[in-house]
């Protein structure tokens, strides 16, 4: 496995070494081992997967204490374009945002530290999986609304598709004042 760091304190990047022949491919999408020597000492303790039609747009999402979620993230058919914002206000990238291109052909991964909201662009059909070092808790569940102005995230579709969920989050200023204090 390829780790590759993103200026981003923890968030990493996280390419399989793949092996193919006639008959398809196999590769490791996680060892605790290698995730440790790289600093990651993540325990997963759920899965989840979702399918999304190309133009979806899900997030910003994220879970409040004591319920934060680092998150291991990955394409299993199509292409994501994933996107993070850093919420830990004592980080130099806080209030900034990353995006990778998750692709099944690829199989890469992104490691997505707590502290984040996290979000996604289907830009074909896809499915996407998600492994996380916390249970979800509706409680909660919290986020910052998509097209918020002051992080200006091109999430590259012209016709996003959004769920009316996801419309009513508050804007990454409004969840600052109520979040972060």
């Amino acid at each position: 496995m390829e780790f590759k760091q993103t200026g981003f304190q923890g968030l990493v990047e996280i390419q399989p070494q793949v092996w193919e022949d006639e008959r398809g491919y196999f590769f490791e999408s996680f060892q605790q081992e290698k995730f440790n020597a790289e600093g990651i000492n993540t325990q997963f303790v759920q899965a989840n997967q979702s399918s999304s039609k190309k133009g979806v747009v899900r997030g910003l999402h994220l879970q409040l204490p004591p319920f934060e979620q680092a998150k291991l993230v990955r394409a299993i058919s199509g292409t994501i374009l994933d996107i993070v914002v850093d919420l830990r206000q004592e980080s130099k990238t806080f209030g900034k945002h990353y995006k990778c291109l998750l692709d099944s052909k690829k199989h890469n991964m992104l490691f997505v530290p707590r502290g984040f909201a996290h979000g996604f662009t289907a830009l074909d059909d896809a499915v996407f999986n998600y492994i996380c070092d916390n249970v979800y808790n509706r409680e909660k569940e919290s986020g910052i609304i998509w097209n918020d102005p002051d992080l200006a995230i091109d999430w590259e579709t012209s016709t996003p598709l959004v769920s009316e969920k996801d419309q009513q989050l508050p804007t990454f200023e409004m969840f600052s004042k109520m979040h972060l204090g």
